[in-house]
């Protein structure tokens, strides 16, 4: 994934505007896997100097951008190549599928809570005292009142939040009493993928799939037969969930911007969705619109866990990051990864 010249994501230096970061050293945890790699090459293209850990347990190498540094390690041996020449750590490394985490509970809590305070550790030890931390929409839960601020009630209804939210607990003790500086993305359903001006891509491949959108456009592609539809009877309007969709590059320069919002001893969590909901027949009906391609669909029984609805209120990113979507349209989004997957075939 190597670049020419100088920040070749003119999109991203136009919407950071002239606030620049200053050179920084960054350690990435799970920066093999569909958002580590696409914030890494962002970070990178700002002139970051970048450090890639990740098992690739679930990942493989290829996302990894060339001009990054690439360790193959567990987030548990993190002490091996941290020292305090870092000056930040951005923490994406962990599990993420719900139904999963439902069905065997014990590898996320292993590998998202018990890993991640491995980190905490090892960031204490040698004096590393900034942090991102890739968190996710999850640990609201089956929410009472939308659009969700940060202020909403967290009660998460399947592992997966929970564990997430048990880290988030345990940063925002570490910023209290240790003095850490953190920030936690709360992450809605991240689809679409980074389309470099060299016509270089990044997006998702995960193995196995568990997302809408790119499981849809494998329906399309001939590469499975049906679409399971995980519930027709919710109580929303055409009965399926809904779900908000925020672009994988919109995500990852809210990372750029989280960095320059680090405060010594303060833990700040932030939203970052696009404010609207799309049912999964609507998402499912975009896919066929953007593909050109019939998707079968086959009802399957409700997931474990899935709220029916979930969608967010990003405006303090919007006041204190100035983050605002600039690719908040459904039909954008399943079109870069429409073009990322056609372009892996």
């Amino acid at each position: 994934m190597r670049a020419t010249g100088p920040l070749k994501n003119v999109w991203l230096c136009a919407n950071l505007g002239e606030a620049r970061l200053l050179t920084m050293k960054l350690l990435v945890t799970g920066g093999a896997g569909y958002v580590g790699s696409v914030v890494t090459r962002l970070l990178l293209d700002a002139g970051h100097t970048v450090t890639v850990i990740d098992d690739l347990s679930r990942n493989d190498a290829t996302q990894v951008p060339a001009e990054a540094e690439f360790v193959r390690l567990k987030v548990q041996d993190v002490g091996q190549v941290l020292t305090a020449e870092y000056d930040a750590v951005l923490h994406f490394a962990g599990l993420i599928a719900a139904r999963e985490s439902m069905a065997h509970p014990e590898w996320h809590w292993e590998n998202n809570l018990v890993t991640s305070l491995r980190l905490l550790d090892a960031m204490r030890e040698v004096g590393v005292g900034k942090l991102i931390f890739s968190s996710t929409a999850a640990t609201y839960g089956d929410p009472s009142e939308l659009p969700l601020t940060e202020a909403a009630v967290t009660k998460p209804v399947n592992t997966y939040g929970a564990t997430k939210l048990a880290v988030d607990m345990a940063i925002s003790s570490e910023a209290h009493a240790h003095d850490l500086a953190a920030v936690s993305l709360r992450y809605f359903n991240v689809a679409g993928a980074l389309i470099l001006q060299n016509g270089q891509m990044l997006g998702e491949r995960h193995d196995p799939e568990t997302h809408l959108i790119p499981i849809a456009m494998e329906v399309a592609a001939g590469r499975r037969e049906k679409l399971p539809l995980f519930g027709d009877d919710y109580p929303t309007p055409d009965r399926t969930c809904i779900r908000d969709y925020i672009h994988v590059a919109d995500l990852a320069r809210a990372h750029l911007l989280a960095l320059e919002g680090l405060s010594l001893g303060t833990h700040r969590i932030f939203n970052l969705g696009n404010g609207n909901g799309f049912s999964n027949k609507e998402v499912v009906e975009a896919v066929r619109e953007v593909t050109g391609h019939p998707i079968p669909m086959e009802v399957a029984p409700r997931r474990p866990g899935d709220p029916a609805r979930l969608y967010a209120s990003s405006a303090k990113a919007r006041e204190e990051l100035g983050w605002v979507p600039q690719k908040p349209g459904l039909h954008e989004i399943v079109a870069d990864a429409w073009t990322f997957m056609r372009g892996q075939a």
